[in-house]
């Protein structure tokens, strides 16, 4: 089993930044891909960025250019810096690791923007 535990939620008021993290335990060695996920109020859940053990990442459109996806392997952690924060990226912010096909889920960390 992976057990992924999310920390660095908060509130932050418009234009400031957060860092999430993401640590894995557990059988993580067959992990081939982890990243970040969020729902906000009424809202599917959606992909925020996601970055695979050799290293390629993935955002979407709405957090190019401001949130950045990192991994420390010898750590099994992932992390998001978010910048320039908007008051739509509101949301509860899950870490999500494919494993051998599936998908496994934090808990959630709740981001809220606002001023």
């Amino acid at each position: 089993q992976v057990q992924l535990v999310e920390s660095g939620g908060g509130l932050v008021q418009p234009g400031g930044s957060l860092r999430l993290s993401c640590a894995a335990s557990g059988s993580t060695s067959t992990i081939y891909r982890m990243g970040w996920y969020r729902q906000g109020p009424g809202k599917q859940r959606e992909l925020v960025a996601t970055i695979t053990i050799g290293g390629s990442t993935n955002y979407a459109d709405s957090v190019k250019g401001r949130f950045t996806i990192s991994g420390d392997s010898a750590k099994n952690t992932v992390y998001l810096q978010m910048n320039k924060l908007k008051p739509e990226d509101t949301a509860v912010y899950y870490c999500n690791a494919v494993k051998l096909g599936r998908d496994l889920w934090g808990q959630g960390t709740q981001v809220t923007v606002s001023s």
